[in-house]
Parts: structure tokens; C-alpha cells; sequence
């Protein structure tokens, strides 16, 4: 079980990004969550199977089609066992 926390800048709000992760995570079977925060950036919280994690973590690099993302902060926590991912 792992969990990263993840912000990704750029033109992330408005082009299906939570939605579009929040399909991702259940279709991996990844607990969390995913906001947009008032800068304009996307934050969230992925925890699970790490190779899960990652598949999550490296499409938070790329986003949906419409995104444009120009930077991805990821930071490492101790899991929490959140269970169900939800959208913030």
C-alpha cells in the first residue's frame, strides 16, 4: 500500500480532469480523492497498490485530451486507508 499526493498546474480546470481521474482510480481499484483548489491547479491524494498509484501519478502528467499541463508536484505520505475515491 502506498499513497502520493499530487498537484498538477497548468490548464487543468474545465477539461474533465476530476472526472476523468475519478474513472481512472475505479477502474485501478485506487482509494482518494481529487480537487480543484481556487490557484487554478488540481491537487490529489492517491492511495493503493503502487504500481496502481503510478499509473494514476503518470496520468496526472498528461491529463485528459483538452488539458495542458505544464507541471505535476508529487510528494510521498503514509497511507491513511482511505477506501472509495471521490471528487472534492
Amino acid at each position: 500500500m502506498t499513497r502520493r499526493r499530487v498537484v498538477v498546474r497548468g490548464l487543468v480546470q474545465g477539461v474533465w480532469f476530476r472526472d476523468s481521474t475519478l474513472r481512472l482510480a475505479q477502474r485501478h481499484r485506487v482509494a482518494g480523492w481529487v480537487r480543484n483548489r481556487a490557484d487554478g491547479t488540481v491537487e490529489a491524494v492517491f492511495e493503493g497498490d503502487p504500481g496502481a498509484v503510478e499509473r494514476l501519478v503518470d496520468f496526472c502528467r498528461v491529463g485528459p485530451p483538452d488539458a495542458r499541463v505544464d507541471a505535476v508536484e508529487t510528494t510521498e505520505e503514509e497511507p491513511e486507508g482511505l477506501r472509495g475515491f471521490d471528487v472534492r
